[in-house]
């Protein structure tokens, strides 16, 4: 059993916390540390907030605050423990732009095999999908949650719909967009589906 600790702020993670809940097998959730939200810009001293020990396999972090991220990061090199940490900028963490945009690293263990870039395989009966299932998925849940949505559909309705709908169902702020690429973390959530649909009806 893969032991996961929880990092977030005023609860940031909760749906990421019940999709890990709910589509995992093999995976503990064993800690959850939620410190406060409302904090000054600049933290010159975030041991405070790091009071309890932690240790295990894998932390996730979902903590808004820079300053907090950092000092969490040292802790994990220090404890040789990874630390993912999406949407962030932090050296010392894995920070795929999304959840659904983790690639396949190692050290992640059964978090990494069965969340990140999702995967399907479909079955498609008379011309219309008839069952999807996940090999991998975004930790939100939206790569399962999206499925009873597109059953019944021929693939191509199914493709020109599954971004959409992956973007529904999606807990990301839409207003956060890249400064540099010009999308959202909402676009690359709807990219990925699209792209794992396509490649299982391929």
């Amino acid at each position: 059993m893969e032991k996961i600790i929880i990092f977030q702020q005023a609860g940031s993670g909760n749906a990421k916390i019940d999709g890990i809940k709910q589509y995992s097998r093999g995976i503990a959730i064993t800690q959850i540390f939620d410190l406060p939200s409302g904090l000054p810009d600049f933290i010159e001293e975030p041991e405070p907030y790091f009071q309890e020990d932690f240790n295990g396999d894998l932390v996730i972090s979902f903590l808004t605050h820079p300053d907090l991220l950092h000092h969490l990061a040292l802790l994990c090199k220090t404890k040789n423990i990874p630390l993912i940490a999406s949407g962030k900028k932090c050296a010392e963490a894995i920070t795929p732009v999304t959840c659904c945009s983790l690639g396949k690293l190692a050290g992640l263990g059964t978090y990494g095999e069965q969340f990140g870039i999702p995967e399907y395989e479909v079955e498609v009966t008379d011309g219309k999908i008839s069952d999807i299932r996940v090999k991998r998925g975004a930790s939100c849940g939206a790569t399962w949650k999206l499925i009873p949505r597109l059953i019944g559909l021929s693939p191509e309705e199914a493709l020109e719909r599954v971004a959409r709908e992956a973007q529904y169902l999606c807990p990301t702020d839409p207003s956060k967009f890249d400064p540099i690429t010009g999308k959202s973390a909402l676009h690359i959530a709807g990219n990925v589906h699209a792209k794992a649909l396509k490649k299982a009806l391929s």
